[in-house]
């Protein structure tokens, strides 16, 4: 039969709670009621917008030195593209042992985890020694304006912590001399972009000489795609490499600037999807995924944008990346105007300290093992609201060996999102012995 935290991730697919970026979406109200039955407890509900809601416990810790711990998991998901779906995307069928559906690894896997081991430390089985925080967060998938980052910014109060566990729950790496668990440590900055571009309308049936707004687009955008990428080569990048079992000469490539993109097209020859992510934690990423222009078909264009997601390691701030469009558009350049929307640069956790040293232990206790893998993400958490307060902050799981870290990622936004029951089963026993070695109960 199925454990509790199986069930109540079915029960979190199933209330489809799908943001699209627009305020009225999302509807994560009816996940905060879903926890909240399960728990048992009401909590605080946070609710900038209508439904966009956020649930908040806070259980405070029987010794006022000791470090506090939060929780933060999101309830929201992107959307789907059903046509690609082997499996309804809402369904939560289990199917050959794996939950289907959208959410299943990013991230209501790890939420419902998380709920299980919170549970017994708000009924008062359990009692921390230092606060524990659980807040599972609105918005995460639009930028967190309707959750986290108003939670951080507006009540500080009620979430702040000494240290945090969030996404990303990985399965192990394939390629690693030995078995270890990854534990991300740390994310790429986002420096996502508006580009925007203007013309003069006339008459589409006439061209010749036209100011056309989304010609000057297109030319920009042609030049984003075209340039090469600046690479920029992370400590955490050094030991990720180190700890795999590759040929020392592809291993030496991996970590010289002047030839990491050979090593990933050599890569990319038995493994695109690894050689993806070892492209996109070795150099700033720009990825133009939206265009819009004209009005009509018979009209000539007077304005274009494109929405661009850019992603930025340490030392690339926004000055670097727009310089770095410029660069790229080429004679386009002096035709786009780039906005802002959204600045948030690289950040890391260091390794070792109180939380890391729990994670290795509760590790060694349910694997044999205490090896953990620091991890960079290429995506974006709700920790990055945290970190600049000083949190430390870390996303661990433990899977199966049903799937591996490259298959795991390529179902992140992708179509037969789904994680296996054991592997579910095994996060949950992790962060309940995580706690109860972190919080001394």
């Amino acid at each position: 039969m199925s454990s509790q935290a199986v069930a109540l991730l079915q029960q979190l697919i199933r209330n489809e709670c799908v943001n699209d970026g627009t305020p009225q979406s999302g509807h994560e109200h009816r996940s905060v009621a879903t926890l909240r039955e399960f728990l048992g407890v009401d909590g605080e509900v946070f609710e900038p917008v209508p439904g966009r809601q956020s649930l908040i416990y806070r259980v405070i810790g029987s010794d006022p030195d000791a470090p506090s711990l939060a929780l933060v998991p999101h309830l929201d998901v992107v959307p789907v593209d059903r046509s690609g779906w082997s499996q309804d995307p809402f369904g939560a069928e289990i199917i050959d042992g794996f939950v289907y559906g959208r959410g299943a690894v990013d991230m209501l896997n790890v939420t419902a985890t998380m709920a299980v081991a919170v549970k017994p430390y708000l009924t008062g089985e359990k009692q921390p020694k230092g606060d524990l925080l659980f807040a599972a967060v609105a918005d995460e998938e639009a930028g967190g304006s309707l959750g986290a980052k108003a939670l951080v910014s507006d009540r500080w109060d009620l979430v702040h912590a000494d240290y945090l566990l969030t996404e990303v729950a990985y399965p192990p790496v394939s390629y690693a001399n030995e078995t270890a668990v990854p534990v991300a440590t740390g994310e790429k900055g986002a420096f996502w972009s508006l580009l925007r571009s203007t013309g003069t309308p006339g008459h589409g049936s006439a061209p010749y000489g036209s100011d056309n707004a989304l010609r000057k687009m297109v030319e920009a955008v042609h030049g984003i795609f075209k340039e090469p990428m600046p690479v920029a080569i992370t400590p955490e990048w050094r030991e990720f490499v180190a700890s795999l079992d590759l040929a020392d000469h592809l291993k030496a490539a991996l970590v010289d600037p002047d030839r990491v993109d050979e090593a990933i097209d050599t890569l990319a020859l038995t493994d695109p999807l690894f050689a993806r992510y070892a492209h996109a934690v070795t150099h700033l990423t720009i990825s133009p995924n939206m265009l819009s222009a004209g009005m009509k078909a018979n009209v000539i264009a007077s304005s274009a944008d494109a929405s661009v997601d850019i992603r930025a390691l340490t030392g690339m701030d926004r000055s670097f990346v727009d310089s770095h469009l410029y660069k790229a558009m080429g004679n386009a350049r002096d035709d786009i105007d780039i906005e802002p929307v959204q600045d948030m640069e690289s950040m890391f956790s260091p390794t070792g300290g109180p939380l890391w040293e729990a994670i290795a232990d509760s590790v060694e206790h349910i694997e044999g093992h205490r090896r953990l893998l620091p991890t960079i993400m290429t995506v974006a958490t709700d920790a990055r609201f945290w970190r600049p307060k000083g949190t430390v902050a870390y996303g661990v799981g433990l899977y199966d060996d049903r799937m591996d870290f490259t298959e795991m990622l390529a179902l992140f936004h992708g179509h037969d999102e789904r994680v296996s029951v054991e592997s579910v089963d095994r996060t949950a026993t992790l962060y309940s012995e995580i706690l109860d070695r972190f919080l001394g109960s």
